[in-house]
């Protein structure tokens, strides 16, 4: 376990792309701002409607966003892995949490105060531009999944998470791949909206196709370029 006792806080900072351009400096003002805290397995690290007066960052474990429906159904909107951030443009914004944040294993995660943030955008304009990038990509993330959503069948939306930000490695004249899965089965399917039994019909197809192999949570990929290519 991680000791957070000689956990360096500057040192984390520096390496994280929103910060890495800070001079030593400036990154010690913004550590000033932040807290660490360890979370336990399924604790809530907030809920909707609390208020938001920073954002997160994952430095171990992992980090779910969802929300529930009316009918009481969890809708999974992001996984946050190491490194990771959350709730950044909730805190600019001074609004209440609007999706609940919950530790999916045993978690470190450093807390950015908003005051601390600000006091930086407020000294160098370059802060700014850092800031405005990630929420950028987020939201553009964010955009591709509504795309994914609305022009994708289901097997194709499995088949994306599958190959995603993946490296092959070259067996004979294919290319193979093993994915393990970081979360439940579940909790990928709610991720990409379907419900648990569709996204298990869908691995079930996908190995009757000799496309994939399952063994629990780690599937194997004999030939990438197979499965990318399947129509469904």
């Amino acid at each position: 376990m991680l000791d957070t006792r000689s956990f360096d806080v500057q040192r984390f900072l520096s390496v994280l792309p929103l910060f890495s351009d800070l001079s030593s400096a400036e990154i010690a003002r913004v550590s000033e701002g932040c807290q660490l805290r360890r979370y336990e397995r399924g604790e809530m690290v907030f809920r909707m409607g609390e208020p938001c007066d920073a954002f997160q960052v994952v430095v171990t474990g992992q980090v779910k966003l969802y929300v529930i429906s009316p009918a009481g159904a969890e809708k999974v909107i992001e996984l946050i892995g190491p490194g990771g951030s959350f709730a950044e443009a909730l805190m600019f914004l001074g609004k209440p949490c609007m999706v609940n944040a919950q530790a999916l294993a045993d978690s470190l995660l450093l807390k950015v105060q908003r005051h601390a943030v600000m006091d930086e955008l407020q000294r160098d304009w370059r802060f700014s531009l850092r800031m405005l990038a990630g929420l950028s990509r987020r939201l553009h993330g964010l955009v591709h999944d509504v795309q994914a959503y609305a022009l994708q069948s289901g097997v194709q939306r499995v088949i994306g998470y599958l190959l995603r930000d993946q490296h092959s490695e070259e067996s004979g004249s294919a290319d193979t791949l093993t994915v393990s899965l970081p979360v439940s089965k579940a909790t990928v399917a709610s991720r990409l909206s379907l419900t648990p039994e569709y996204f298990s019909r869908v691995l079930r197809e996908l190995e009757d196709a000799h496309l994939i192999e399952v063994d629990k949570r780690d599937i194997r990929i004999p030939d990438v370029k197979r499965l990318a290519a399947y129509p469904g």
